[in-house]
Formats: C-alpha cells, structure tokens, sequence
C-alpha cells in the first residue's frame, strides 16, 4: 500500500502549553476525521511550530489521543521574514490507497492563506 502525505496547518494566539495542545489537538482530529484515518494506517506523523512557540511539544496532543505506537517528530519552522507566526504545521505520513487527489487536507483558522490550493480543495 502506497504511503500518502496529508497536510494541516492551525494558528495558535498565545505561546501556552495548553493552548498549543488544544489547537494541535483539533487540527489532528479534522485531519484524521476528514480522510478516514485510523492510528494504525499512521507510519508517522510530523509536528512543526513557528519559532515563536515553545512552550510544548504538539506531539503530546497525539499521545493524548492514544497515539503510543505511531513514531512521532517536533521540529521548528525555519524563521522567514514577513511569514506567518503562530502557526503550528503537521505532515501525518498515512498507509492508504486513496488517491494523491482526493486527499484532504486541514488548514485551519487563519491559515488557509498558507496554502489556498490546498486549503479550499473542494472533496470529491
């Protein structure tokens, strides 16, 4: 079974754990509910923060979802002048034969600008 990418992205207001862990929490729960996903089709997931938040891993808010056997990443966006801050990225690498196009991908709050072609993707 081929492995698929499926993006999302949500802004956080403030830099506080528990901010971090609900926002990182709905944007996982839209992305899996909106493709099927399943924890076992997960072969990883990747968590990636603005670096003007550090005040939690994102991947906790997987854990808390009961994610104990899906290899989990943190990383830090690369600091560009002029983008968006407060963002918090997650690339989930899923088993799965749907196709690359019918893929849904979760932008959330004031992130679709981040990816419009991707963000206002009609399902199909």
């Amino acid at each position: 079974m081929p492995v698929r990418g499926i993006r999302g992205a949500i802004d956080v207001a403030r830099n506080r754990k528990e901010e971090i862990l609900s926002r990182t929490g709905l944007l996982l729960r839209a992305m899996v509910r909106a493709n099927g996903v399943k924890a076992d089709d997960v072969a990883a997931a990747i968590f990636s923060l603005t670096p003007d938040l550090n005040a939690e891993f994102p991947a906790i808010a997987a854990r808390r979802m009961g994610w104990s056997d899906v290899p989990l990443m943190c990383a830090t966006e690369l600091d560009i002048p002029k983008s968006m801050k407060k963002v918090v990225r997650i690339l989930l690498l899923v088993n799965s034969s749907v196709p690359p196009g019918r893929i849904r991908h979760q932008y959330l709050g004031k992130t679709p600008t981040l990816r419009p072609d991707l963000a206002r993707k009609p399902s199909r």
